[in-house]
């Protein structure tokens, strides 16, 4: 048999249950103070893990480029173009 990578297991995949999995995202500024209390805080859960921010910037903004209006997304009107002119005057039914 294959070796089973151990996540497999902590969320059931292989079980046909899943867990619930809480990431506690501590920001790296605070990482120093807050970590090592929230890891002691949530030591005995094993539906909470606690993880320090890396992120550099911010992937939606385009590796840090702060210009909002480089960034604006362009959106178009997809729908088919309108035939000018007007329509014919409906027939009376009742004629």
């Amino acid at each position: 048999m294959w070796p089973i990578a151990r996540d497999c297991l902590d969320f059931g995949l292989l079980t046909g249950t899943i867990q619930a999995m809480i990431y506690c995202v501590v920001p790296k500024p605070l990482a120093d103070e807050l970590y090592p209390k929230l890891v002691k805080h949530y030591e005995h859960d094993e539906n909470v893990t606690v993880i320090i921010d890396r992120r550099e910037f911010d992937r939606r903004a385009r590796r840090g480029n702060t210009d909002a209006g480089s960034q604006r997304r362009i959106v178009r009107d997809r729908r088919r173009a309108r035939v000018p002119g007007e329509l014919p005057a409906l027939a009376n039914a009742s004629a």
